[in-house]
């Protein structure tokens, strides 16, 4: 009961949401109401859990509930991230009608999932927040009912995620079977030498469901589809939020109960980050629609994330976490402008559409070429700051083939990122876009932009505050 207050977000953001879903079905008309509410709840969880930082390292619930600085940092960004989500939206979903009390509860919902899996140290208490995730997750992406792609890609992603799901939690029992425990901390004070093997199959089936939640290759198969056909506002959540959460737990996981075991499991994070790299570089090149291409490009980057996990060493960590920090800010930004394609009362999305874009919206068209440039990783740009961390941690640990592999896979993929950068620039004008959007949308693209450009000036604000992050 002492400790309580260290999960005091959890339970704000627990009655929260039910408070709004009672508040939302005893109100007529109260979608804006909640939505409003939604956000302030979430700016008051990011406060409650900044509140955290100075609290030292705790274990709550039996060992089962983690709270320390990765958790706390991790959250951070993870609420942050839907602040700038749930901000830069509700224009977008009032235009295509889904602006329901449903939505913001979902995405709270999703969120309380995810600070339940970040803080995990128990492979049950990772089961059920995932589950919490997924089952909010399953919904958003069919949401738009009216839109037959929409509710495709809500069955493809049930069906798979299930599927995954299923694998993951073969993979827990056969680590309880046979290290006799499901608690990390207990995980690795056993001597999981005797049962190696067995172990290490269970590893592997976790990590197949890990790997799809991030949508690593090969488990990327529903990434493209169901990115085109969600919401955009929901494409944003998924390119950006469960990613986060699941290298939080990808951390928690191979680092806490398996260290032990990095020969086994090290050689799986090594493929899944080449595949990741060189499939989503390669893969994007005849893509024409820009939310499928921003799928492929979420796998490439998914790569390189699972690079800076696969050395094995805090440096390499603490570079990943800075990589999904600047990747988020980056789809935020991204999808920022996509909000921003619409055109008599239609959102459009495909590349052929950026056609002339510089002509008619010069300040729009600035901000996609400073983000384009950053998810190419051209310097001085935060993108290029997040590669070069990774490839410092890569080779300081000699694995040069794969710091090779993945600046290969960069300049593929810089090919497609100056692609839609020359539509923009030197393609024929088109008809100009409606400039009367949300003020939330305007700052949220405006506070990314800031920080992708001016990065370079002081870089050290990010790496400061995640070298307090020690795992290992």
């Amino acid at each position: 009961m002492n400790n309580l207050n260290l999960i005091f977000p959890e339970i704000f953001i627990s009655l929260s949401l039910m408070t709004l879903l009672i508040l939302g079905v005893f109100k007529k008309n109260s979608a804006a109401l909640v939505y409003n509410l939604s956000i302030v709840t979430l700016l008051i969880l990011l406060a409650l859990i900044f509140n955290l930082t100075s609290a030292n390292e705790s274990y709550l619930f039996n060992q089962s509930y983690k709270i320390d600085a990765l958790s706390t940092f991790m959250k951070m960004l993870t609420v942050g991230s839907g602040i700038l989500v749930m901000f830069s939206s509700s224009k977008y979903l009032k235009f295509i009608k889904i602006f329901k009390i449903e939505y913001p509860i979902l995405i709270l919902s999703a969120i309380l999932g995810m600070m339940v899996m970040i803080s995990s140290n128990d492979l049950i208490v990772f089961y059920l927040g995932l589950e919490i995730q997924a089952m909010s997750l399953y919904v958003l992406t069919s949401f738009n009912r009216e839109n037959i792609f929409s509710t495709e890609s809500g069955i493809k992603f049930f069906v798979l995620s299930a599927l995954s799901s299923g694998l993951l939690l073969y993979g827990c029992s056969l680590i309880y079977g046979f290290s006799g425990t499901t608690n990390f901390n207990l995980i690795s004070e056993n001597n999981l030498f005797e049962a190696k093997y067995g172990i290490t199959f269970g590893i592997v089936f976790i990590l197949v469901g890990l790997s799809f939640k991030i949508s690593a290759v090969p488990f990327h198969m529903w990434a493209p589809d169901v990115y085109q056909g969600s919401p955009t506002s929901v494409t944003l959540f998924f390119a950006i939020l469960p990613k986060i959460a699941a290298l939080a737990v990808f951390i928690r996981f191979l680092y806490v109960p398996f260290v032990n075991l990095i020969d086994q499991w090290q050689p799986i994070i090594i493929f899944l980050s080449i595949a990741s790299m060189v499939f989503g570089s390669v893969a994007a090149i005849g893509q024409k629609n820009l939310k499928r291409l921003a799928a492929y490009s979420s796998i490439g980057h998914m790569g390189y994330a699972l690079a800076g996990l696969a050395v094995g060493t805090n440096t390499g960590i603490q570079s990943s976490i800075v990589y999904i920090t600047i990747y988020a800010v980056m789809n935020v930004a991204l999808f920022s402008c996509l909000l921003m394609m619409r055109r008599n009362e239609y959102y459009y999305e495909n590349i052929e559409d950026l056609s002339g874009l510089s002509k008619n919206h010069p300040i729009l068209s600035f901000s996609l070429l400073i983000i384009l440039f950053s998810l190419a990783g051209i310097p001085p740009l935060a993108g290029f700051f997040a590669k070069f961390y990774i490839f410092l941690a890569v080779i300081e640990k000699s694995m040069y083939w794969l710091a090779i592999i993945g600046l290969l896979s960069t300049v593929v993929a810089a090919f497609y990122y100056l692609r839609i950068i020359k539509v923009i620039y030197f393609d024929q004008l088109k008809e100009k876009y409606d400039t009367n959007h949300q003020i939330g949308l305007k700052v949220t693209l405006l506070i990314s932009t800031i920080f992708i450009l001016l990065y370079f000036i002081y870089p050290s604000v990010l790496t400061n505050i995640v070298l307090g992050i020690n795992i290992i």
